[in-house]
């Protein structure tokens, strides 16, 4: 089947926030609290326990809403390394870790003035099954755009997140 450019697509962002590094760490992998700064993610539970260590292989789930469609993710922990870097994947039906819909990733380093941090936050679309793949697949003419334009409401949204949560 065709691809149409959706594996590797990604949005990178790079900024500089208010907020010491070890404060953030604790806002990014608040996964209870997404939904009070995200744009699209409403909701974020914990799989198997209401206050985990935060460690690889923790799970918890997402739920989302994007242009009246609502949907839930289950999410893998990949990487964690206080208050450096937290990263996971979004499954798909199949549930692979190896074949996932999405890979995210905090990386956070201490900023030029004391109290900041340099936060890269990136998403990149797996091979996994997804809500844009299906969409490019039904619409496959006007692939290029639907990419495009995903591409760039992740990018705001996850700019609009950042700036929501070091707000706090």
């Amino acid at each position: 089947m065709e691809d149409y450019g959706i594996t590797g697509a990604g949005v990178d962002l790079e900024i500089t926030v208010g907020v010491p590094p070890e404060r953030l760490w604790d806002l990014i992998t608040a996964v209870p609290r997404i939904g009070e700064w995200s744009p699209e993610c409403e909701e974020g539970a914990w799989i198997g326990s209401d206050a985990p260590a935060v460690r690889e292989g923790q799970r918890f789930q997402g739920r989302n809403r994007r242009e009246g469609r609502v949907w839930t993710v289950t999410c893998v922990i990949t990487e964690v390394d206080r208050p450096r870097t937290f990263a996971w994947v979004v499954l798909d039906r199949d549930e692979n870790p190896d074949r996932p819909s999405s890979r995210w990733r905090y990386e956070l380093q201490p900023g030029d003035s004391p109290g900041q941090t340099l936060v890269r936050h990136s998403f990149v679309h797996g091979p996994g099954q997804s809500g844009l793949r299906e969409m490019i697949q039904g619409n496959p003419e006007i692939a290029s755009v639907i990419l495009d334009v995903r591409m760039g409401e992740l990018r705001k949204h996850m700019t609009e997140t950042l700036d929501a949560m070091t707000r706090q």
